[in-house]
């Protein structure tokens, strides 16, 4: 038996011709050496993944497993945690529930959910102590935020005591203090238990110190197996559009602006249960403005977007004037959402269609969500039209469910632009982008909000990642928000 490799592929090729890496794969994983695979997004990173985990046949040859007396156990010994999963795994009622009080006494609390995956029905206090659970296990799991989600997956994973943890973007949606506490937790891992970790991630910044060895997918293989310190990957900085797709935006017909606001919040008090999540809300939006929602984790800024983009149902009872239209006066839903251009992991993890890339990008055209079989030639050529700005026309007729998770949040974002919309609410729309994408999508924001009629609300847990055209910032904190703009100067 192999005591120091946990994991061996020899000439490894896919049976199936569309999860083939481009050539034969040879790797060794060593027992007990943090490893990070990083790549941009379509490299071959989640394929991979599959291949290291026995989810794609193989040929000629399997994987070997090397994890002690249970070597056999492979569903046992490898976990594989996806944060995309974390609410509501992949379900289409979770966009929904996850606003709807009445729905959500429905769902689980960590504490229901962790019991069922132990072995003896019994959370183990060394688990609860070492992720700090105590204060999460009788919260409900659609309410947590992203950093609480994130330690109950951790402790869902542990409970089976895997020999080989794969975790799929760590720090995607987290506060600086919540990657912080991420990086602690990870470490503990490695200090405190036998899992062997393999990081997954799309940009270099998100390695973790303690990640040894780095496998670098580039065009669907392995560039390069080898230490942190000698990645070199080729990497564009250049922060431009070419001339051709930044004149197509600066040409999009627009209307003149036409002053007023676009948002009124007076007073807003918004709870579930006992949690409080906005007090006594005050804030007004006019249109022109360009505003940074800034907090940490489960300060409320999704809950408040929820709100702006009439979803959350608690709106109908509180003093908010959308576009003009007081909340719950008789206006419809439809004439607030045709206005708005949305993207946010809510909808990401709500929004698994088996469809085109196409068609996918041509739903935003019509509001409510819905695919239809045939689309009117202007929500097609709109469609074409942003397909090529994000430079995924190439995507078109591939089906939405078969491209890399990157690609999938690229076009969602596509889709908030097809419509032309008055309002971009922009919830965390890098997420899983690499840092090529990234870079063009938010270049591509910045120009079309300098148009005069364009509003922009958008959150993001980078502030470098902000666009240029940012004026003003919210920033919500303990139910509490403090408003500054552009010209403020803050330490």
């Amino acid at each position: 038996m192999n005591d120091k490799n946990i994991i061996e592929i020899t000439n490894g090729v896919a049976r199936m011709p569309a999860y083939q890496l481009r050539e034969p794969l040879n790797i060794k994983i060593r027992k007990g050496e943090p490893t990070a695979v990083f790549g941009d997004n379509a490299s071959g990173k989640s394929m991979l993944v599959d291949l290291l985990t026995g989810a794609h046949p193989m040929l000629l040859t399997e994987p070997k497993y090397y994890f002690g007396e249970t070597s056999d156990n492979k569903s046992g010994n490898i976990k594989v945690v996806t944060f995309c999963d974390a609410y509501g795994y992949g379900s289409d009622g979770f966009y929904q529930l996850r606003w709807n009080h009445g729905l959500m006494q429905e769902s689980q609390t960590v504490r229901e959910s962790l019991e069922q995956h132990a072995s003896d029905g019994k959370l183990p206090q060394s688990i609860v102590e070492n992720l700090n659970l105590s204060s999460l296990l009788d919260k409900k799991i659609i309410m947590l935020s992203s950093g609480e989600l994130r330690r109950m997956q951790f402790a869902e994973a542990l409970l089976h005591m895997p020999s080989l943890l794969i975790i799929d973007n760590p720090y995607i949606g987290l506060d600086e203090n919540a990657r912080r506490q991420t990086t602690d937790i990870m470490q503990n891992i490695i200090d405190t238990t036998d899992t062997t970790i393999i990081i997954v991630v799309s940009r270099l910044k998100d390695i973790p110190p303690f990640v040894r060895k780095v496998i670098y997918m580039r065009d669907m293989n392995i560039s390069a197996y080898c230490d942190k310190s000698e990645l070199c990957p080729d990497e564009t900085t250049e922060d431009s559009l070419p001339k051709e797709i930044e004149g197509a935006l600066l040409s999009l017909p627009h209307k003149e602006k036409t002053g007023g606001s676009i948002v009124e919040c007076d007073k807003v008090n918004i709870s579930y249960g006992s949690r409080h999540i906005l007090r006594d809300f005050t804030w007004t939006v006019n249109e022109g403005e360009h505003w940074a929602i800034n907090g940490e984790n489960g300060a409320g800024k999704s809950t408040l977007l929820s709100l702006v983009c009439a979803d959350n149902p608690q709106a109908y009872s509180q003093n908010i004037t959308l576009f003009g239209f007081k909340r719950g006066s008789g206006e419809s839903i439809w004439d607030i959402k045709k206005r708005i251009g949305y993207v946010s992991p809510e909808l990401y993890r709500a929004y698994k269609k088996n469809t085109t890339v196409r068609r996918i990008v041509a739903s935003g055209a019509n509001d409510t969500g819905i695919i239809k079989s045939t689309a009117d030639q202007g929500a097609m050529d709109s469609t074409s039209f942003w397909l090529r700005i994000f430079g995924i026309d190439g995507l078109a007729e591939r089906n939405f469910l078969q491209i890399s998770s990157g690609e999938q949040r690229l076009v969602l974002l596509a889709r908030a632009f097809v419509k032309n919309p008055d309002l971009l609410i922009l919830d965390e729309p890098f997420h899983g982008l690499d840092g090529n994408a990234l870079r063009r999508a938010r270049h591509i924001i910045d120009i079309y909000c300098r148009q005069e009629n364009k509003t922009l609300l958008m959150v993001s847990h980078y502030k470098n990642e902000y666009p240029e055209i940012i004026d003003h910032e919210l920033l919500l904190s303990n139910n509490t928000c403090c408003i500054y703009t552009k010209s403020d100067t803050r330490k």
